[in-house]
């Protein structure tokens, strides 16, 4: 078929009605110096700070610097990032500032400072995202702390308790237990309402893998997301993972949900992001730390809050840890992170290698919010607890220089011994409030000073199973009452008399 000239030029002239002239504009640069995962890129004018940018080959990176003739980039990834990038590279604004996948998908998945899956079970399916970065909610969309996280561990509930939408610092040498108290926690949020995010920071990766099976083994990997930002990631993903977890939590407290993050730990973040700043060329400060060092975390934790009603009464709960060196809590960000917290939970060492486990040093912990985040009943229990414990440590060393002890100094070192033993606790074993309620009544009101030191634990752990037995409608009745009025006390006076005659009878004494 021949077309006639007047049909070509018809055709044509259609075909030129629907062309539109579309003009798209990229701001690229160049990269001028690239090494250590961070380029110096020149002709990026208009990018914004915090911004994504794209290198070739789909690497990615964030701006961090903004200088008057080039910017910093930092470039993500792990094993070295920028290996496959050189001078004169170009890089593509995104216009995007760095954003993680959040929402219920993510529940039960270890992903990375970006929010990528790394566990092998493929993609998470979310189309809701949120800025690492975000204001923290002003003071008329908070309100006061008023409702216990129960921890399940003694020591802590029982003198340093923490809240829904508190931030409470976990401080102590390595290898003090640190992150077993944080797994604890995990647990025993299980059928609470409660999301957790475990954000790892510079550990083994054998350690994520090793707190990963721990948390599956005890059920929590239901309601637990881990960010993972191991040893072997660049320090900007280190930089990013803690961030990226506050802003997944920030999606649940939105919603009106309860969320616990731990971050594990600051120590390692400030140092990912003090190597950063030095390549950036930012001036060093004390411990070659940049000035903003600070800014670096209280922006992070002031993003813990208990919402007000209005807004759902949601809430984050930061329970970040600090490292510190041979018990030092004086250093640089020890004191930074605990000025920024409502509270601290000091695990000593010397403690720790004597036996004493969870090893909380009770003198140095404290927490600022103290019993708004108890509940009424284990505030009554354990009024006197602390300065039982604190009276006792000093009667410790006062008694090493072999002074005669009149009997109501005995007297106190006597209960002092047996509290402690009650306070410790095997770990992957968090109590429920009512029993926590149950043993430490019983040691604060004398029923265990006439006991063996190495019976107590015994006489516990026998004290659960004869109520689980015979009466187990007391622990319902101490968590629905929640208020140790004459009754409840009554009743609990006659059961633990009674089962000590019984305990007795059958194991003895040795005084």
């Amino acid at each position: 078929m021949v077309l006639k000239p007047e049909e070509v030029t018809s055709i044509i002239k259609k075909e030129l009605e629907k062309y539109k002239s579309r003009l798209r504009t990229e701001s690229i640069g160049t990269v001028i110096q690239v090494g250590d995962t961070i380029a110096r890129v020149y002709g990026l004018d208009d990018v914004m700070m915090g911004e994504l940018v794209e290198f070739s080959d789909n690497i990615m990176g964030m701006v961090l610097n903004l200088e008057e003739d080039s910017v910093g980039v930092v470039i993500f990834g792990t094993d070295n990032p920028d290996k496959n990038i050189r001078e004169g590279d170009l890089v593509k604004r995104t216009g995007k500032i760095v954003r993680v996948p959040v929402g219920e998908a993510l529940v039960g998945r270890v992903v990375n400072g970006l929010g990528k899956p790394i566990d092998g079970k493929g993609q998470i399916n979310t189309q809701k995202s949120r800025p690492i970065e975000s204001s923290a909610p002003n003071v008329v969309e908070r309100q006061p702390v008023n409702q216990p996280l129960q921890t399940g561990i003694k020591a802590i509930d029982a003198m340093t308790p923490i809240g829904r939408g508190q931030r409470e610092l976990i401080i102590g040498d390595r290898q003090t237990g640190k992150t077993a108290v944080a797994m604890d926690t995990i647990i025993n949020q299980k059928g609470k309402d409660v999301y957790c995010i475990y954000c790892a920071i510079g550990q083994k990766l054998s350690s994520v893998v090793a707190v990963n099976e721990v948390l599956k083994k005890y059920g929590a990997m239901e309601y637990t997301t881990i960010v993972s930002a191991s040893s072997r990631a660049s320090a900007s993903l280190q930089y990013l993972a803690p961030y990226a977890a506050c802003a997944m939590a920030e999606e649940f407290m939105y919603s009106g949900k309860h969320v616990l993050v731990i971050y594990d730990d600051l120590s390692k973040h400030a140092q990912a992001y003090r190597q950063l700043s030095l390549l950036l060329r930012r001036p060093p400060g004390r411990e070659a730390y940049p000035g903003d060092i600070f800014y670096l975390h209280s922006r992070l934790l002031e993003r813990s809050a208990k919402l007000n009603d209005a807004l759902g009464a949601g809430s984050i709960t930061a329970i970040p840890i600090v490292e510190t060196q041979a018990g030092d809590i004086s250093s640089y960000i020890p004191t930074n992170v605990i000025s920024i917290t409502d509270g601290q939970i000091y695990l000593e060492s010397d403690l720790f290698y004597a036996g004493i486990r969870p090893a909380v040093n009770v003198g140095l912990s404290v927490s600022r919010v103290g019993g708004k985040a108890q509940s009424k009943i284990m505030r009554q229990v354990s009024s006197k607890l602390r300065l039982d414990l604190a009276q006792y440590r000093e009667l410790v060393t006062f008694t090493q220089f072999g002074t005669d002890l009149d009997k109501t100094t005995r007297a106190q070192l006597t209960r002092g011994e047996r509290m402690v033993e009650v306070l410790k606790q095997a770990q992957y074993a968090p109590l429920e409030s009512a029993r926590q309620v149950m043993i430490i009544y019983a040691g604060t009101n004398g029923y265990l000073d006439d006991l063996a030191i190495g019976l107590i634990k015994k006489f516990e752990y026998q004290l659960y199973k004869f109520i689980d037995l015979k009466f187990p409608e007391i622990l319902a009745e101490i968590e629905s009452k929640n208020d140790l009025d004459l009754s409840l006390k009554n009743k609990l006076d006659m059961l633990i008399a009674d089962f000590k005659k019984e305990f007795l009878a059958k194991d003895g004494t040795i005084y």
